[in-house]
């Protein structure tokens, strides 16, 4: 007995493939949508960190300033003591984004051998502004400098993540994993929907070949 094919199974199978392109169309455009903002932060501010040495953007700016301060007596007993005085007496907001500590040691000077005192380095970050301290132990005073960032300096160094905490990161890391969904969901909407894969892939292999022959020249 002859076995006649099912006419509405091609449709069937037609139907669930625009159902799909339009699931993933959806999906695509709306990941995009969340990564808009963001991605025009980092793109900015990519652009400007790409060319602030070559081009010498004057906008990109930190305004430096400098001052010593006297220490309170008794003098600060470690590094962390004296991070947590300068926190009260410059107003600052934060607790210190990084302390060091540079050993006592000997050095060599002028044909001589003298010892170095310890010295102490304590940083505070922010987008806005950077303020660091360096103590030689035994000194009465403090030495502090700080930077402030223009406009276009606060927008690169939050491409940088300068001063700023784990949930910054993470949200960058979800515009992160966002591109390289659009980069996939990209590849199967230009495979489905133009059905050129041969200009898809001379397309991205001339863009790979392009960065692997910038990236060794380079070297």
């Amino acid at each position: 007995m002859l076995q006649t094919q099912n006419p509405e199974a091609p449709l069937n199978r037609k139907s669930k493939r625009i159902q799909w392109l339009k699931w993933l169309r959806r999906i695509h455009a709306w990941v995009g949508l969340w990564g808009a903002a963001l991605g025009l932060l980092f793109g900015v501010s990519g652009i400007l960190l790409n060319h602030r040495m070559v081009m010498k953007i004057p906008a990109v700016q930190m305004e430096q300033s400098h001052i010593e301060m006297a220490l309170p007596q008794p003098l600060p007993v470690d590094a962390k003591a004296l991070a947590l005085w300068l926190q009260v007496q410059l107003s600052i907001d934060r607790e210190a984004s990084k302390i060091s500590i540079d050993p006592e040691k000997t050095v060599t000077w002028a044909d001589r051998n003298l010892q170095q005192p310890s010295q102490w380095r304590v940083d505070f970050h922010s987008p806005q502004q950077s303020v660091t301290a360096e103590y030689w132990v035994g000194n009465t005073y403090v030495s502090i400098k700080r930077q402030d960032a223009n406009a276009f300096a606060f927008i690169t160094r939050l491409h940088k993540g300068v001063g700023m905490g784990t949930a910054w990161v993470l949200l960058a890391d979800t515009l992160a994993g966002g591109l390289v969904f659009l980069s996939l969901t990209g590849l199967l909407l230009w495979t489905k929907l133009h059905g050129s894969r041969l200009a898809m892939a001379g397309l991205g292999l001339t863009s790979l070949g392009s960065m692997v022959f910038i990236t060794l020249n380079s070297l």
